[in-house]
């Protein structure tokens, strides 16, 4: 009964006006979510805090005027995005969608596309059936996603998107995917003002685009596992291969704070080294095994770059500044100047935030998974073939099953994790919006 009141309520929410804000503040935030699949759920975590708690904690009210994601990100910007006006009760619907999640009916696997797999993995020829009738169906994946469609289909009040746009309660929404015949990363783009100029690399390119549940589908099809999305003709995949968290789209469109939410856990260094000498022998024995190299490729293909992307955030931050104080409060537009001149864009100090897991996911994964409530709750064959799977992998870790572990049960865990994580920097977090 919950799962059906959580899917009418943001169905209902298409019918409300949405709220023009009033009384903007001057900085203008950008909200960056990243990507993982199932893991995903540690972003509704932290979404809830934010949106509703910390207000409640602090009397400090957040905002978001630019919200973009990748992957399972790209589903939460577009609730975000569509919900901004009244975030602070929606965010409650969110975690319930998360919590509402069956393995057994949500996952499945497709014997058609195993076998399609697996013939052109021999060298078989894969061109379309002339049997069927139609367009060439969504394919490239060994999971029937009808059942996640329709989840991500009922979790956004999807036409509310354009309508806060319109209404002046939001800047600019992106997803980003990737294009499969070029590699190109695309952003889309939902904006109410033209595209500003992009990135100088040409293999990473925005468009213009009424976003929709497609775009956002695209943007989460991790290659292998999920089928490639058709958009206006062309196939696109995961926008984590190439951009897995999307800080730069936030700042090419104004964003002068941003807080991004990651889903990789970072061990400190003294930590890492002693986990990998207690465990290290029990991963040597796992790594034959081809669900633990397919995690590992994943972590590969999954790659967070938002570290890399901080660190020269915080050096462009650190340059301006140490020439305001050397050269005087005008060097940064004495620069911006210089800069235009050589057709660069320009350079401003951004402040930045970042929440991540407190915990290692992949390791929350393995046992849950492994624990008898998910025995009970998750009875089905794909059920049974997690459970195999997490077997199949070191008992500390399991990341290929944390990307696919579509369960409430793990959801909540993820869910109050995040919440938890949230909450640990509720002082920096009021400052950050203050």
């Amino acid at each position: 009964m919950a799962s059906v009141t959580a899917r009418v309520a943001i169905r209902s929410l298409a019918s409300v006006p949405p709220s023009r804000r009033g009384g903007r503040p001057k900085a203008k935030v950008g909200l960056v979510l990243g990507g993982g699949a199932a893991r995903g759920a540690y972003e509704a975590g932290v979404l809830r805090y934010i949106a509703h708690d910390l207000a409640l904690e602090t009397g400090v009210t957040p905002w978001f005027d630019v919200v973009c994601g990748t992957s399972v990100g790209a589903l939460h910007a577009c609730f975000v995005a569509a919900t901004i006006d009244v975030l602070a009760d929606a965010s409650r619907l969110l975690v319930e969608r998360w919590s509402e999640l069956e393995i057994d009916r949500v996952l499945r696997f497709s014997p058609r596309e195993l076998a399609r797999f697996a013939w052109s993995a021999i060298g078989g020829a894969t061109e379309h059936d002339p049997e069927e009738a139609g367009p060439p169906r969504r394919r490239g994946g060994v999971i029937d996603t009808r059942a996640l469609e329709r989840f991500v289909l009922g979790s956004v009040p999807w036409s509310r998107i354009r309508a806060n746009l319109d209404a002046h309660a939001l800047d600019a929404l992106t997803v980003t995917a990737t294009h499969v015949a070029s590699g190109d990363t695309v952003v889309f783009v939902d904006s109410r003002k033209p595209l500003p100029r992009w990135s100088p690399d040409p293999h990473n390119r925005a468009k213009d685009a009424r976003i929709g549940p497609w775009h956002a589908l695209a943007s989460a099809a991790i290659p292998f596992l999920f089928p490639a999305m058709p958009l206006g003709g062309s196939f696109f995949v995961d926008g984590g291969l190439r951009q897995n968290t999307p800080l730069s789209p936030a700042l090419r469109l104004g964003a002068d704070r941003v807080l991004v939410i990651s889903l990789r856990h970072l061990d400190t260094p003294g930590a890492e080294v002693s986990r990998r000498t207690v465990i290290g022998r029990e991963r040597e024995e796992a790594l034959p095994s081809p669900f633990f190299l397919a995690g590992k490729t994943l972590n590969a293909l999954m790659i967070d770059r938002v570290d890399y992307d901080l660190e020269r955030l915080r050096r462009t931050n650190a340059v301006i500044r140490a020439g305001a104080a050397t050269y005087g409060e005008d060097f940064a537009d004495r620069l911006n100047g210089m800069l235009a001149t050589q057709g660069w864009t320009s350079m401003r100090e951004v402040r930045e935030m970042m929440v991540r897991p407190s915990m290692d996911l992949g390791e929350l994964a393995a046992h849950y998974a492994r624990s008898e409530a998910f025995e009970r709750a998750a009875t089905g064959l794909t059920g049974r073939l997690v459970r195999r799977l997490a077997e199949s992998e070191a008992s500390d870790e399991a990341d290929l099953l944390s990307y696919v572990l579509f369960d409430g049960g793990f959801a909540k865990r993820l869910v109050d994790l995040g919440w938890e994580d949230a909450r640990a920097r509720r002082d920096e977090l009021a400052a950050f919006f203050a």
